[in-house]
Formats: structure tokens, C-alpha cells, sequence
């Protein structure tokens, strides 16, 4: 299984990475990837960029090197109303949208709470892909998660960097193997992020490579492999 794009990658602009979109860019042409989502952190996460930040990506190339670039966000859950931390009206303008649970933003909630929370934003024309859901701290319902992302058209995400030891999302890796079992069997598409904060680390799918050939995902749930079928389904939103 060839994967030849990554939609989970932070730039400085988030306050805690270290490369700009030119060198993720550069880094991607070089590892031979067709296409990265740009998805710097909301301005909610203590450090990141200011709003007018993803207001201006309009000024990004299209293509750098060869490479497609998607300008997108890593929206930051607020509250469990579902709650962003960026105004509709700029999520409907880019090109790929993250959404998150992170610590520094809002406190985990029950299982309940954070299930209803996901599928809410699922059911938002504007969010492609939910952020590494497998991350214990926030528990989820993975059976219903999973039904609502299918019927939502919306991506999981099996983030790679949670899966890594030394994770700040530690204990991960048994939710992100249920998720992905529950997504193999209900038929629901799945896409790879590497979280990455530096160039280098773009397209470092090792450990979640491992649990996809371990469950045996077919290749077309998985779209990492084509730029169109990832197309497709951000269109399908």
C-alpha cells in the first residue's frame, strides 16, 4: 500500500512546530508525496496564530514543488456544543478542516458527552476529518463515531504520532486499533496523519502502517493512497 499524502501537518505558525510550509513542502517533493494539508493550530492553543493567519492562506501557492498544498486548520473543540475555535465563515473558505480535542482547550467530558460532541461537528458541512479520536483522555463510543462518520462522509483519523512511544496521547494505540477495526468492518474511510511539527516527520506512517496490514484495511478505505478519492470526499461534504 502506497500512501502518497498526509493531511495533518503544523507549520511555525503553530507556536510548538518548527518548519515552514515552504520546507514541509520541499520535505514532501523529496519523499516523492502528491499533496499536504497545511492544518496549523487554532488561535486557541496557547502560542498558535492569530485568525488573520488562516484568513491570508489565500496567499499560499497551490502547488510548491510539485506538491499540492491544502490550506486547512486544526480547529480547536471549545465546549461540548461543538464550539470552534474558528467562525464559520473562514472554516467555509479553506480547503481542509481538523477538528480536535486538545487539554489546553477544554476538559475532557464523559463518554457521552464527547461522543455527542463528535458527531455534531460531523454533521457540519465544513469538517472533513476528526482528529486523533483515539486519544484516551477524551473517551468515545467508537461504535457510534464510527456509524456517524460513515453516514457523515467525514474522515477518521488514525493519527500516527499518537501511536508513537513517548506520546503526549498516551494509551492510544489499543483505541486507535478498536477504531480502526470498527472502521474496517462498517466500511468507513479512514485517513493517516503524521501530526507532524517539523518537516521530517511528514508521511511517518510506520505504526499506523503496522495496524492496518495487522487488521487487513483495504486500500480503499484508506485514502492516503489517492489524491482524488481524498478529493472526493471532502466534496462529498
Amino acid at each position: 500500500m502506497e500512501f502518497i499524502l498526509d493531511t495533518h501537518c503544523h507549520t511555525i505558525a503553530s507556536g510548538h512546530a518548527y518548519s515552514t510550509i515552504q520546507e514541509m513542502a520541499e520535505f514532501a517533493a523529496k519523499k516523492g508525496f502528491k499533496l499536504i494539508g497545511i492544518t496549523d493550530h487554532g488561535p486557541e492553543m496557547p502560542g498558535s496564530c492569530h485568525l488573520l493567519h488562516f484568513k491570508n492562506l489565500r496567499v499560499v501557492p497551490k502547488e510548491i514543488n510539485g506538491v499540492e498544498i491544502l490550506k486547512g486548520v486544526e480547529a480547536n473543540i471549545l465546549d461540548h456544543t461543538g464550539k470552534l475555535d474558528i467562525p464559520k465563515s473562514v472554516l467555509e473558505d479553506l480547503d481542509l478542516v481538523i477538528v480536535s480535542f486538545h487539554k489546553p482547550c477544554i476538559k475532557p467530558g464523559s463518554i457521552k458527552e464527547n461522543t455527542q460532541t463528535l458527531i455534531g461537528l460531523m454533521e457540519k458541512p465544513y469538517v472533513h476529518i476528526i482528529g486523533h479520536p483515539g486519544n484516551p483522555a477524551y473517551p468515545i463510543d467508537i461504535e457510534a463515531v464510527v456509524e456517524a462518520a460513515k453516514e457523515t462522509k467525514t474522515l477518521i483519523e488514525i493519527n500516527n504520532s499518537s501511536l508513537k512511544p513517548g506520546s503526549f496521547r498516551k494509551g492510544s494505540k489499543e483505541n486507535c486499533y478498536k477504531i480502526l477495526k470498527a472502521c474496517k468492518e462498517k466500511g468507513a474511510a479512514v485517513v493517516v496523519g503524521s501530526d507532524s511539527h517539523m518537516s521530517f516527520q511528514i508521511g511517518n506512517f510506520s505504526s499506523a502502517r503496522e495496524m492496518i496490514e495487522e487488521l487487513q484495511v483495504p486500500q480503499e478505505l484508506i485514502v492516503n493512497t489517492s489524491v482524488e478519492r481524498l478529493k472526493e470526499y471532502i466534496k462529498k461534504k
